[in-house]
């Protein structure tokens, strides 16, 4: 009995022990500050007062049909056609039918950025178009122009005739913190109007040479393409523009342009039509943490040169292959992505110093930056294809982009895309960043959109073989599609 009642005692202590726990505050636990969450934003307000700015983006462009080879053949044979086999005639309503252009829709999303019309949006969703138009959420409507387009930073400015539009502040998306809560307004798969919340998960992930991507978990869909990424103050912060999908669908990752290198870049396409980069003509490569003892580095970062092109700024200052680059213009290279994007948004004709290490000494060149060649940067009233170019190339894990003509030249090339980054299955079979894709099973690859074209077209049941070049080798990788491992 005294046992029993010794256990007794002894559970109703614990229980009491534990309802103190749970009372007291959350400031000690694991010894730090935590603060008590008392819910999730209300973000209703927020929604009411910035959702006027977010418009829909409509795309038309027109596909000539191809004319049929039978109409090319002798009139006789023709006619045996005609009678034998019920082909109709090149002069009949029918072949007539067949020969009219057909139109390809496209849907995204956009934001109005000043009260006069203008809008942000993504180049992808505007791009091809022959027609582009904007509808508010009050439903009116507006014929767009397209003041201009960049492909490297999938970002577009458009422009429609209109005052006193609803307009969304921009914030500074250099201020952003991970974790803090942020907010999606578009058209996801065409229904618009649609708001989606979540919080940034990353601040600037390298997914390119040009564009370090602000990383969140909302729900981003097609159609979100374009879109604003808000924070709390009802600024935008940035551009909606990929997902990582192996589904084609969100699958907890989106991606946003961030909005001070989009503001970049449009004030560039509003003032003369294109966005002009600087180059000094090298290519660069990871270095390692083997190499960087190696080589007595104390730190393993600069970007290593492993490529100078002929010619180029890099070689009139004396650059060589071997040299590591610690420094850009006094800017520390902790990472080989940041020299592109420090090159590239210098202004072309501007002299800048080097620190390159070279056998184990640090000297100090000056380059005069020169001009990027144009990729065709500007959109002339086109615009459309809404199909993301990350979500088409999912089914191998690769994005791609395309290569100047200096590239072409200095890999030895007439045509081929360039991987920016290699997922599975690619990344599985071999495929890494910097590779060149020549050809996609039998047929060549000219340019980006003729990559996701054939990878589009796949059949996912069936293995496929790229022609690869790397370091001036060339072979064959056969590579399984997602969904056939």
């Amino acid at each position: 009995m005294k046992v029993q009642n010794f256990r007794f005692f002894r559970r109703l202590i614990c229980l009491f022990a534990g309802v103190l726990v749970l009372a007291m505050p959350m400031q000690t636990v694991c010894g730090a500050s935590a603060g008590m969450v008392n819910g999730l934003p209300d973000l209703t307000a927020l929604v009411e007062k910035v959702g006027p700015a977010v418009v829909n983006i409509r795309t038309v462009e027109k596909i000539q049909a191809r004319r049929n080879p039978v109409y090319e053949m002798d009139e006789n044979f023709q006619e045996y056609l005609f009678r034998f086999f019920g082909v109709p005639r090149p002069d009949s309503p029918q072949a007539q039918q067949q020969q009219r252009e057909h139109i390809r829709r496209g849907m995204g999303s956009g934001f109005i950025i000043t009260p006069d019309g203008y809008v942000l949006t993504n180049h992808h969703v505007i791009d091809n178009a022959d027609e582009v138009f904007v509808r508010l959420t009050d439903n009116r409507e507006f014929k767009a122009k397209v003041v201009g387009s960049d492909k490297r930073t999938d970002v577009a400015l458009l422009k429609i005739d209109g005052k006193d539009l609803p307009c969304l502040k921009t914030g500074k998306s250099s201020a952003i913190r991970a974790g803090e809560w942020v907010l999606a307004i578009g058209s996801p798969f065409a229904l618009e109007n649609t708001v989606t919340a979540g919080i940034i998960s990353a601040k600037a992930r390298d997914t390119g040479d040009y564009l370090p991507l602000i990383q969140t978990d909302v729900a981003v869909n097609p159609g979100n393409s374009g879109g604003p990424l808000i924070n709390m103050a009802g600024e935008a912060i940035g551009i909606n523009s990929q997902i990582y999908s192996r589904s084609g669908g969100y699958m907890g990752i989106s991606f946003a342009v961030p909005i001070d290198e989009a503001l970049r870049v449009s004030e560039q396409l509003k003032t003369q039509g294109k966005v002009t980069r600087g180059q000094i003509g090298v290519q660069v490569g990871e270095l390692n943490e083997e190499t960087a003892k190696a080589l007595n580095l104390q730190n393993r970062q600069g970007a290593l040169v492993v490529r100078v092109d002929e010619g180029s700024p890099a070689g009139k200052a004396g650059l060589e292959a071997g040299d590591i680059i610690l420094k850009f213009n006094g800017q520390t290279i902790d990472k080989i992505s940041e020299l592109p994007r420090l090159v590239g948004e210098t202004t072309p004709g501007k002299t800048v110093e080097l620190s390159v290490w070279r056998k184990g000494k640090t000297m100090t060149m000056p380059v005069t930056v020169s001009a990027m060649e144009s990729d065709s940067s500007v959109t002339k009233q086109k615009g459309g294809d809404n199909r993301n170019p990350a979500l088409a190339s999912q089914v191998l894990g690769l994005s791609v982009a395309d290569m100047t003509a200096s590239q072409k030249k200095s890999y030895g090339v007439k045509q081929g895309v360039m991987v920016t980054a290699a997922g599975n299955p690619a990344a599985a079979s071999g495929i890494r960043r910097g590779d060149i894709i020549l050809r996609v099973n039998n047929t060549d690859v000219g340019s980006q959109s003729d990559f996701q074209r054939l990878v589009s077209g796949l059949d996912r049941k069936k293995a496929v073989v790229l022609l690869v070049q790397r370091n001036n080798m060339i072979s064959y990788v056969t590579v399984k599609p997602e969904g056939n491992q």
